[in-house]
Formats: structure tokens, sequence, C-alpha cells
């Protein structure tokens, strides 16, 4: 089996790769006030055609969040994919999206519980990854609501180590 050629998509994941700090913003529940917390994500390349980045911060009780993001690029389907896991929850998130036509944000849609909504169920995700400068990215995290709109519930903004 020959080895793939990267393409602009795999190219594109690679400035993913290097060593961050962050700075997380979301609501510890419905109606109360975003918390921030401090982490680090240490994003490493598997081969030219797949990253792995590995984010640790504080939970809100004290304890520490461990998260493992994976991202490729599938040419058969002409889409970004990937999976999300993280140490305080049993979901393993699915993604499938594409870069914007500036090619500064990439759009992942997922689907997973639906944390939003008493009676459970799965809803519809966002995550977008966003290059400000390279740098400097953002994560932001929409969720889509019965009315049909996207609620944005968590931003991140990452910051290159010097």
């Amino acid at each position: 089996m020959t080895q793939p050629e990267p393409q602009h998509e795999h190219k594109w994941l690679q400035k993913l790769v290097g060593e961050w700090t962050s700075e997380m913003e979301c609501p510890p529940g419905p109606d109360q006030p975003p918390e921030k917390y401090r982490g680090t994500d240490s994003v490493r390349s598997i081969g030219a055609l797949w990253v792995a980045c590995e984010g640790r911060g504080p939970m809100p009780d004290g304890g520490e969040a461990l998260t493992v993001m994976t991202l490729g690029y599938d040419p058969p389907k002409k889409k970004f994919v990937g999976t999300f896991i993280g140490s305080m929850m049993t979901y393993l998130w699915i993604y499938e999206g594409e870069l914007d036509a500036g090619g500064k944000k990439l759009v992942l849609d997922a689907e997973g519980p639906n944390f939003g909504s008493p009676e459970g169920g799965m809803a519809k995700y966002q995550d977008v990854i966003e290059f400000v400068t390279d740098d400097h990215r953002t994560l932001t995290s929409f969720m889509l609501g019965a009315d049909g709109k996207w609620t944005q519930f968590m931003q991140a903004h990452y910051r290159r180590k010097k």
C-alpha cells in the first residue's frame, strides 16, 4: 500500500502542532455566569495526515480534566474527520466538517447527548476552530436548540508557547 500524499487540508491541520496555553470560558450550568479556566494543549502530528490534541485543565470540582481530539482529512468524503473524548464524560464524539471559504475556520459537526434538555436525547453540535493568527486560535462550541438556532456555550483561546 502506498502512503497517501498530504493534501491542502492535511497541511492546514499541521498548523495546530505545538504547545499551547488555553483560557476557556463556559457557564457551569444553565442561567449561571461563565467561569474561566486555564489549561494547556499539546498537539502532535501523527505522520503528515493526522493530529492529536491533548488538553489538560481544571474541573469546577478541583479535579483535572483530560481531553483528546483527533483530526484528519478524508479525501474520498471531501471532509475533515475526527473524534473527541474527555475524562469527564463517557460519550465518544465523532466529527465531520469542512473549512470555511476563507480557510481560517474549521467547522466540525457532531451529534451528542442533549445537555440542555431534562428529557435527555441527542442534539446537534458544532465545534469551530479558527486561526486568529498563526500563534492564536480559538475553539468555540455551539449547540442547536429546539428553536433551530445555534447557541454558543463555550469558547477557548489558545496561544502558542514561545
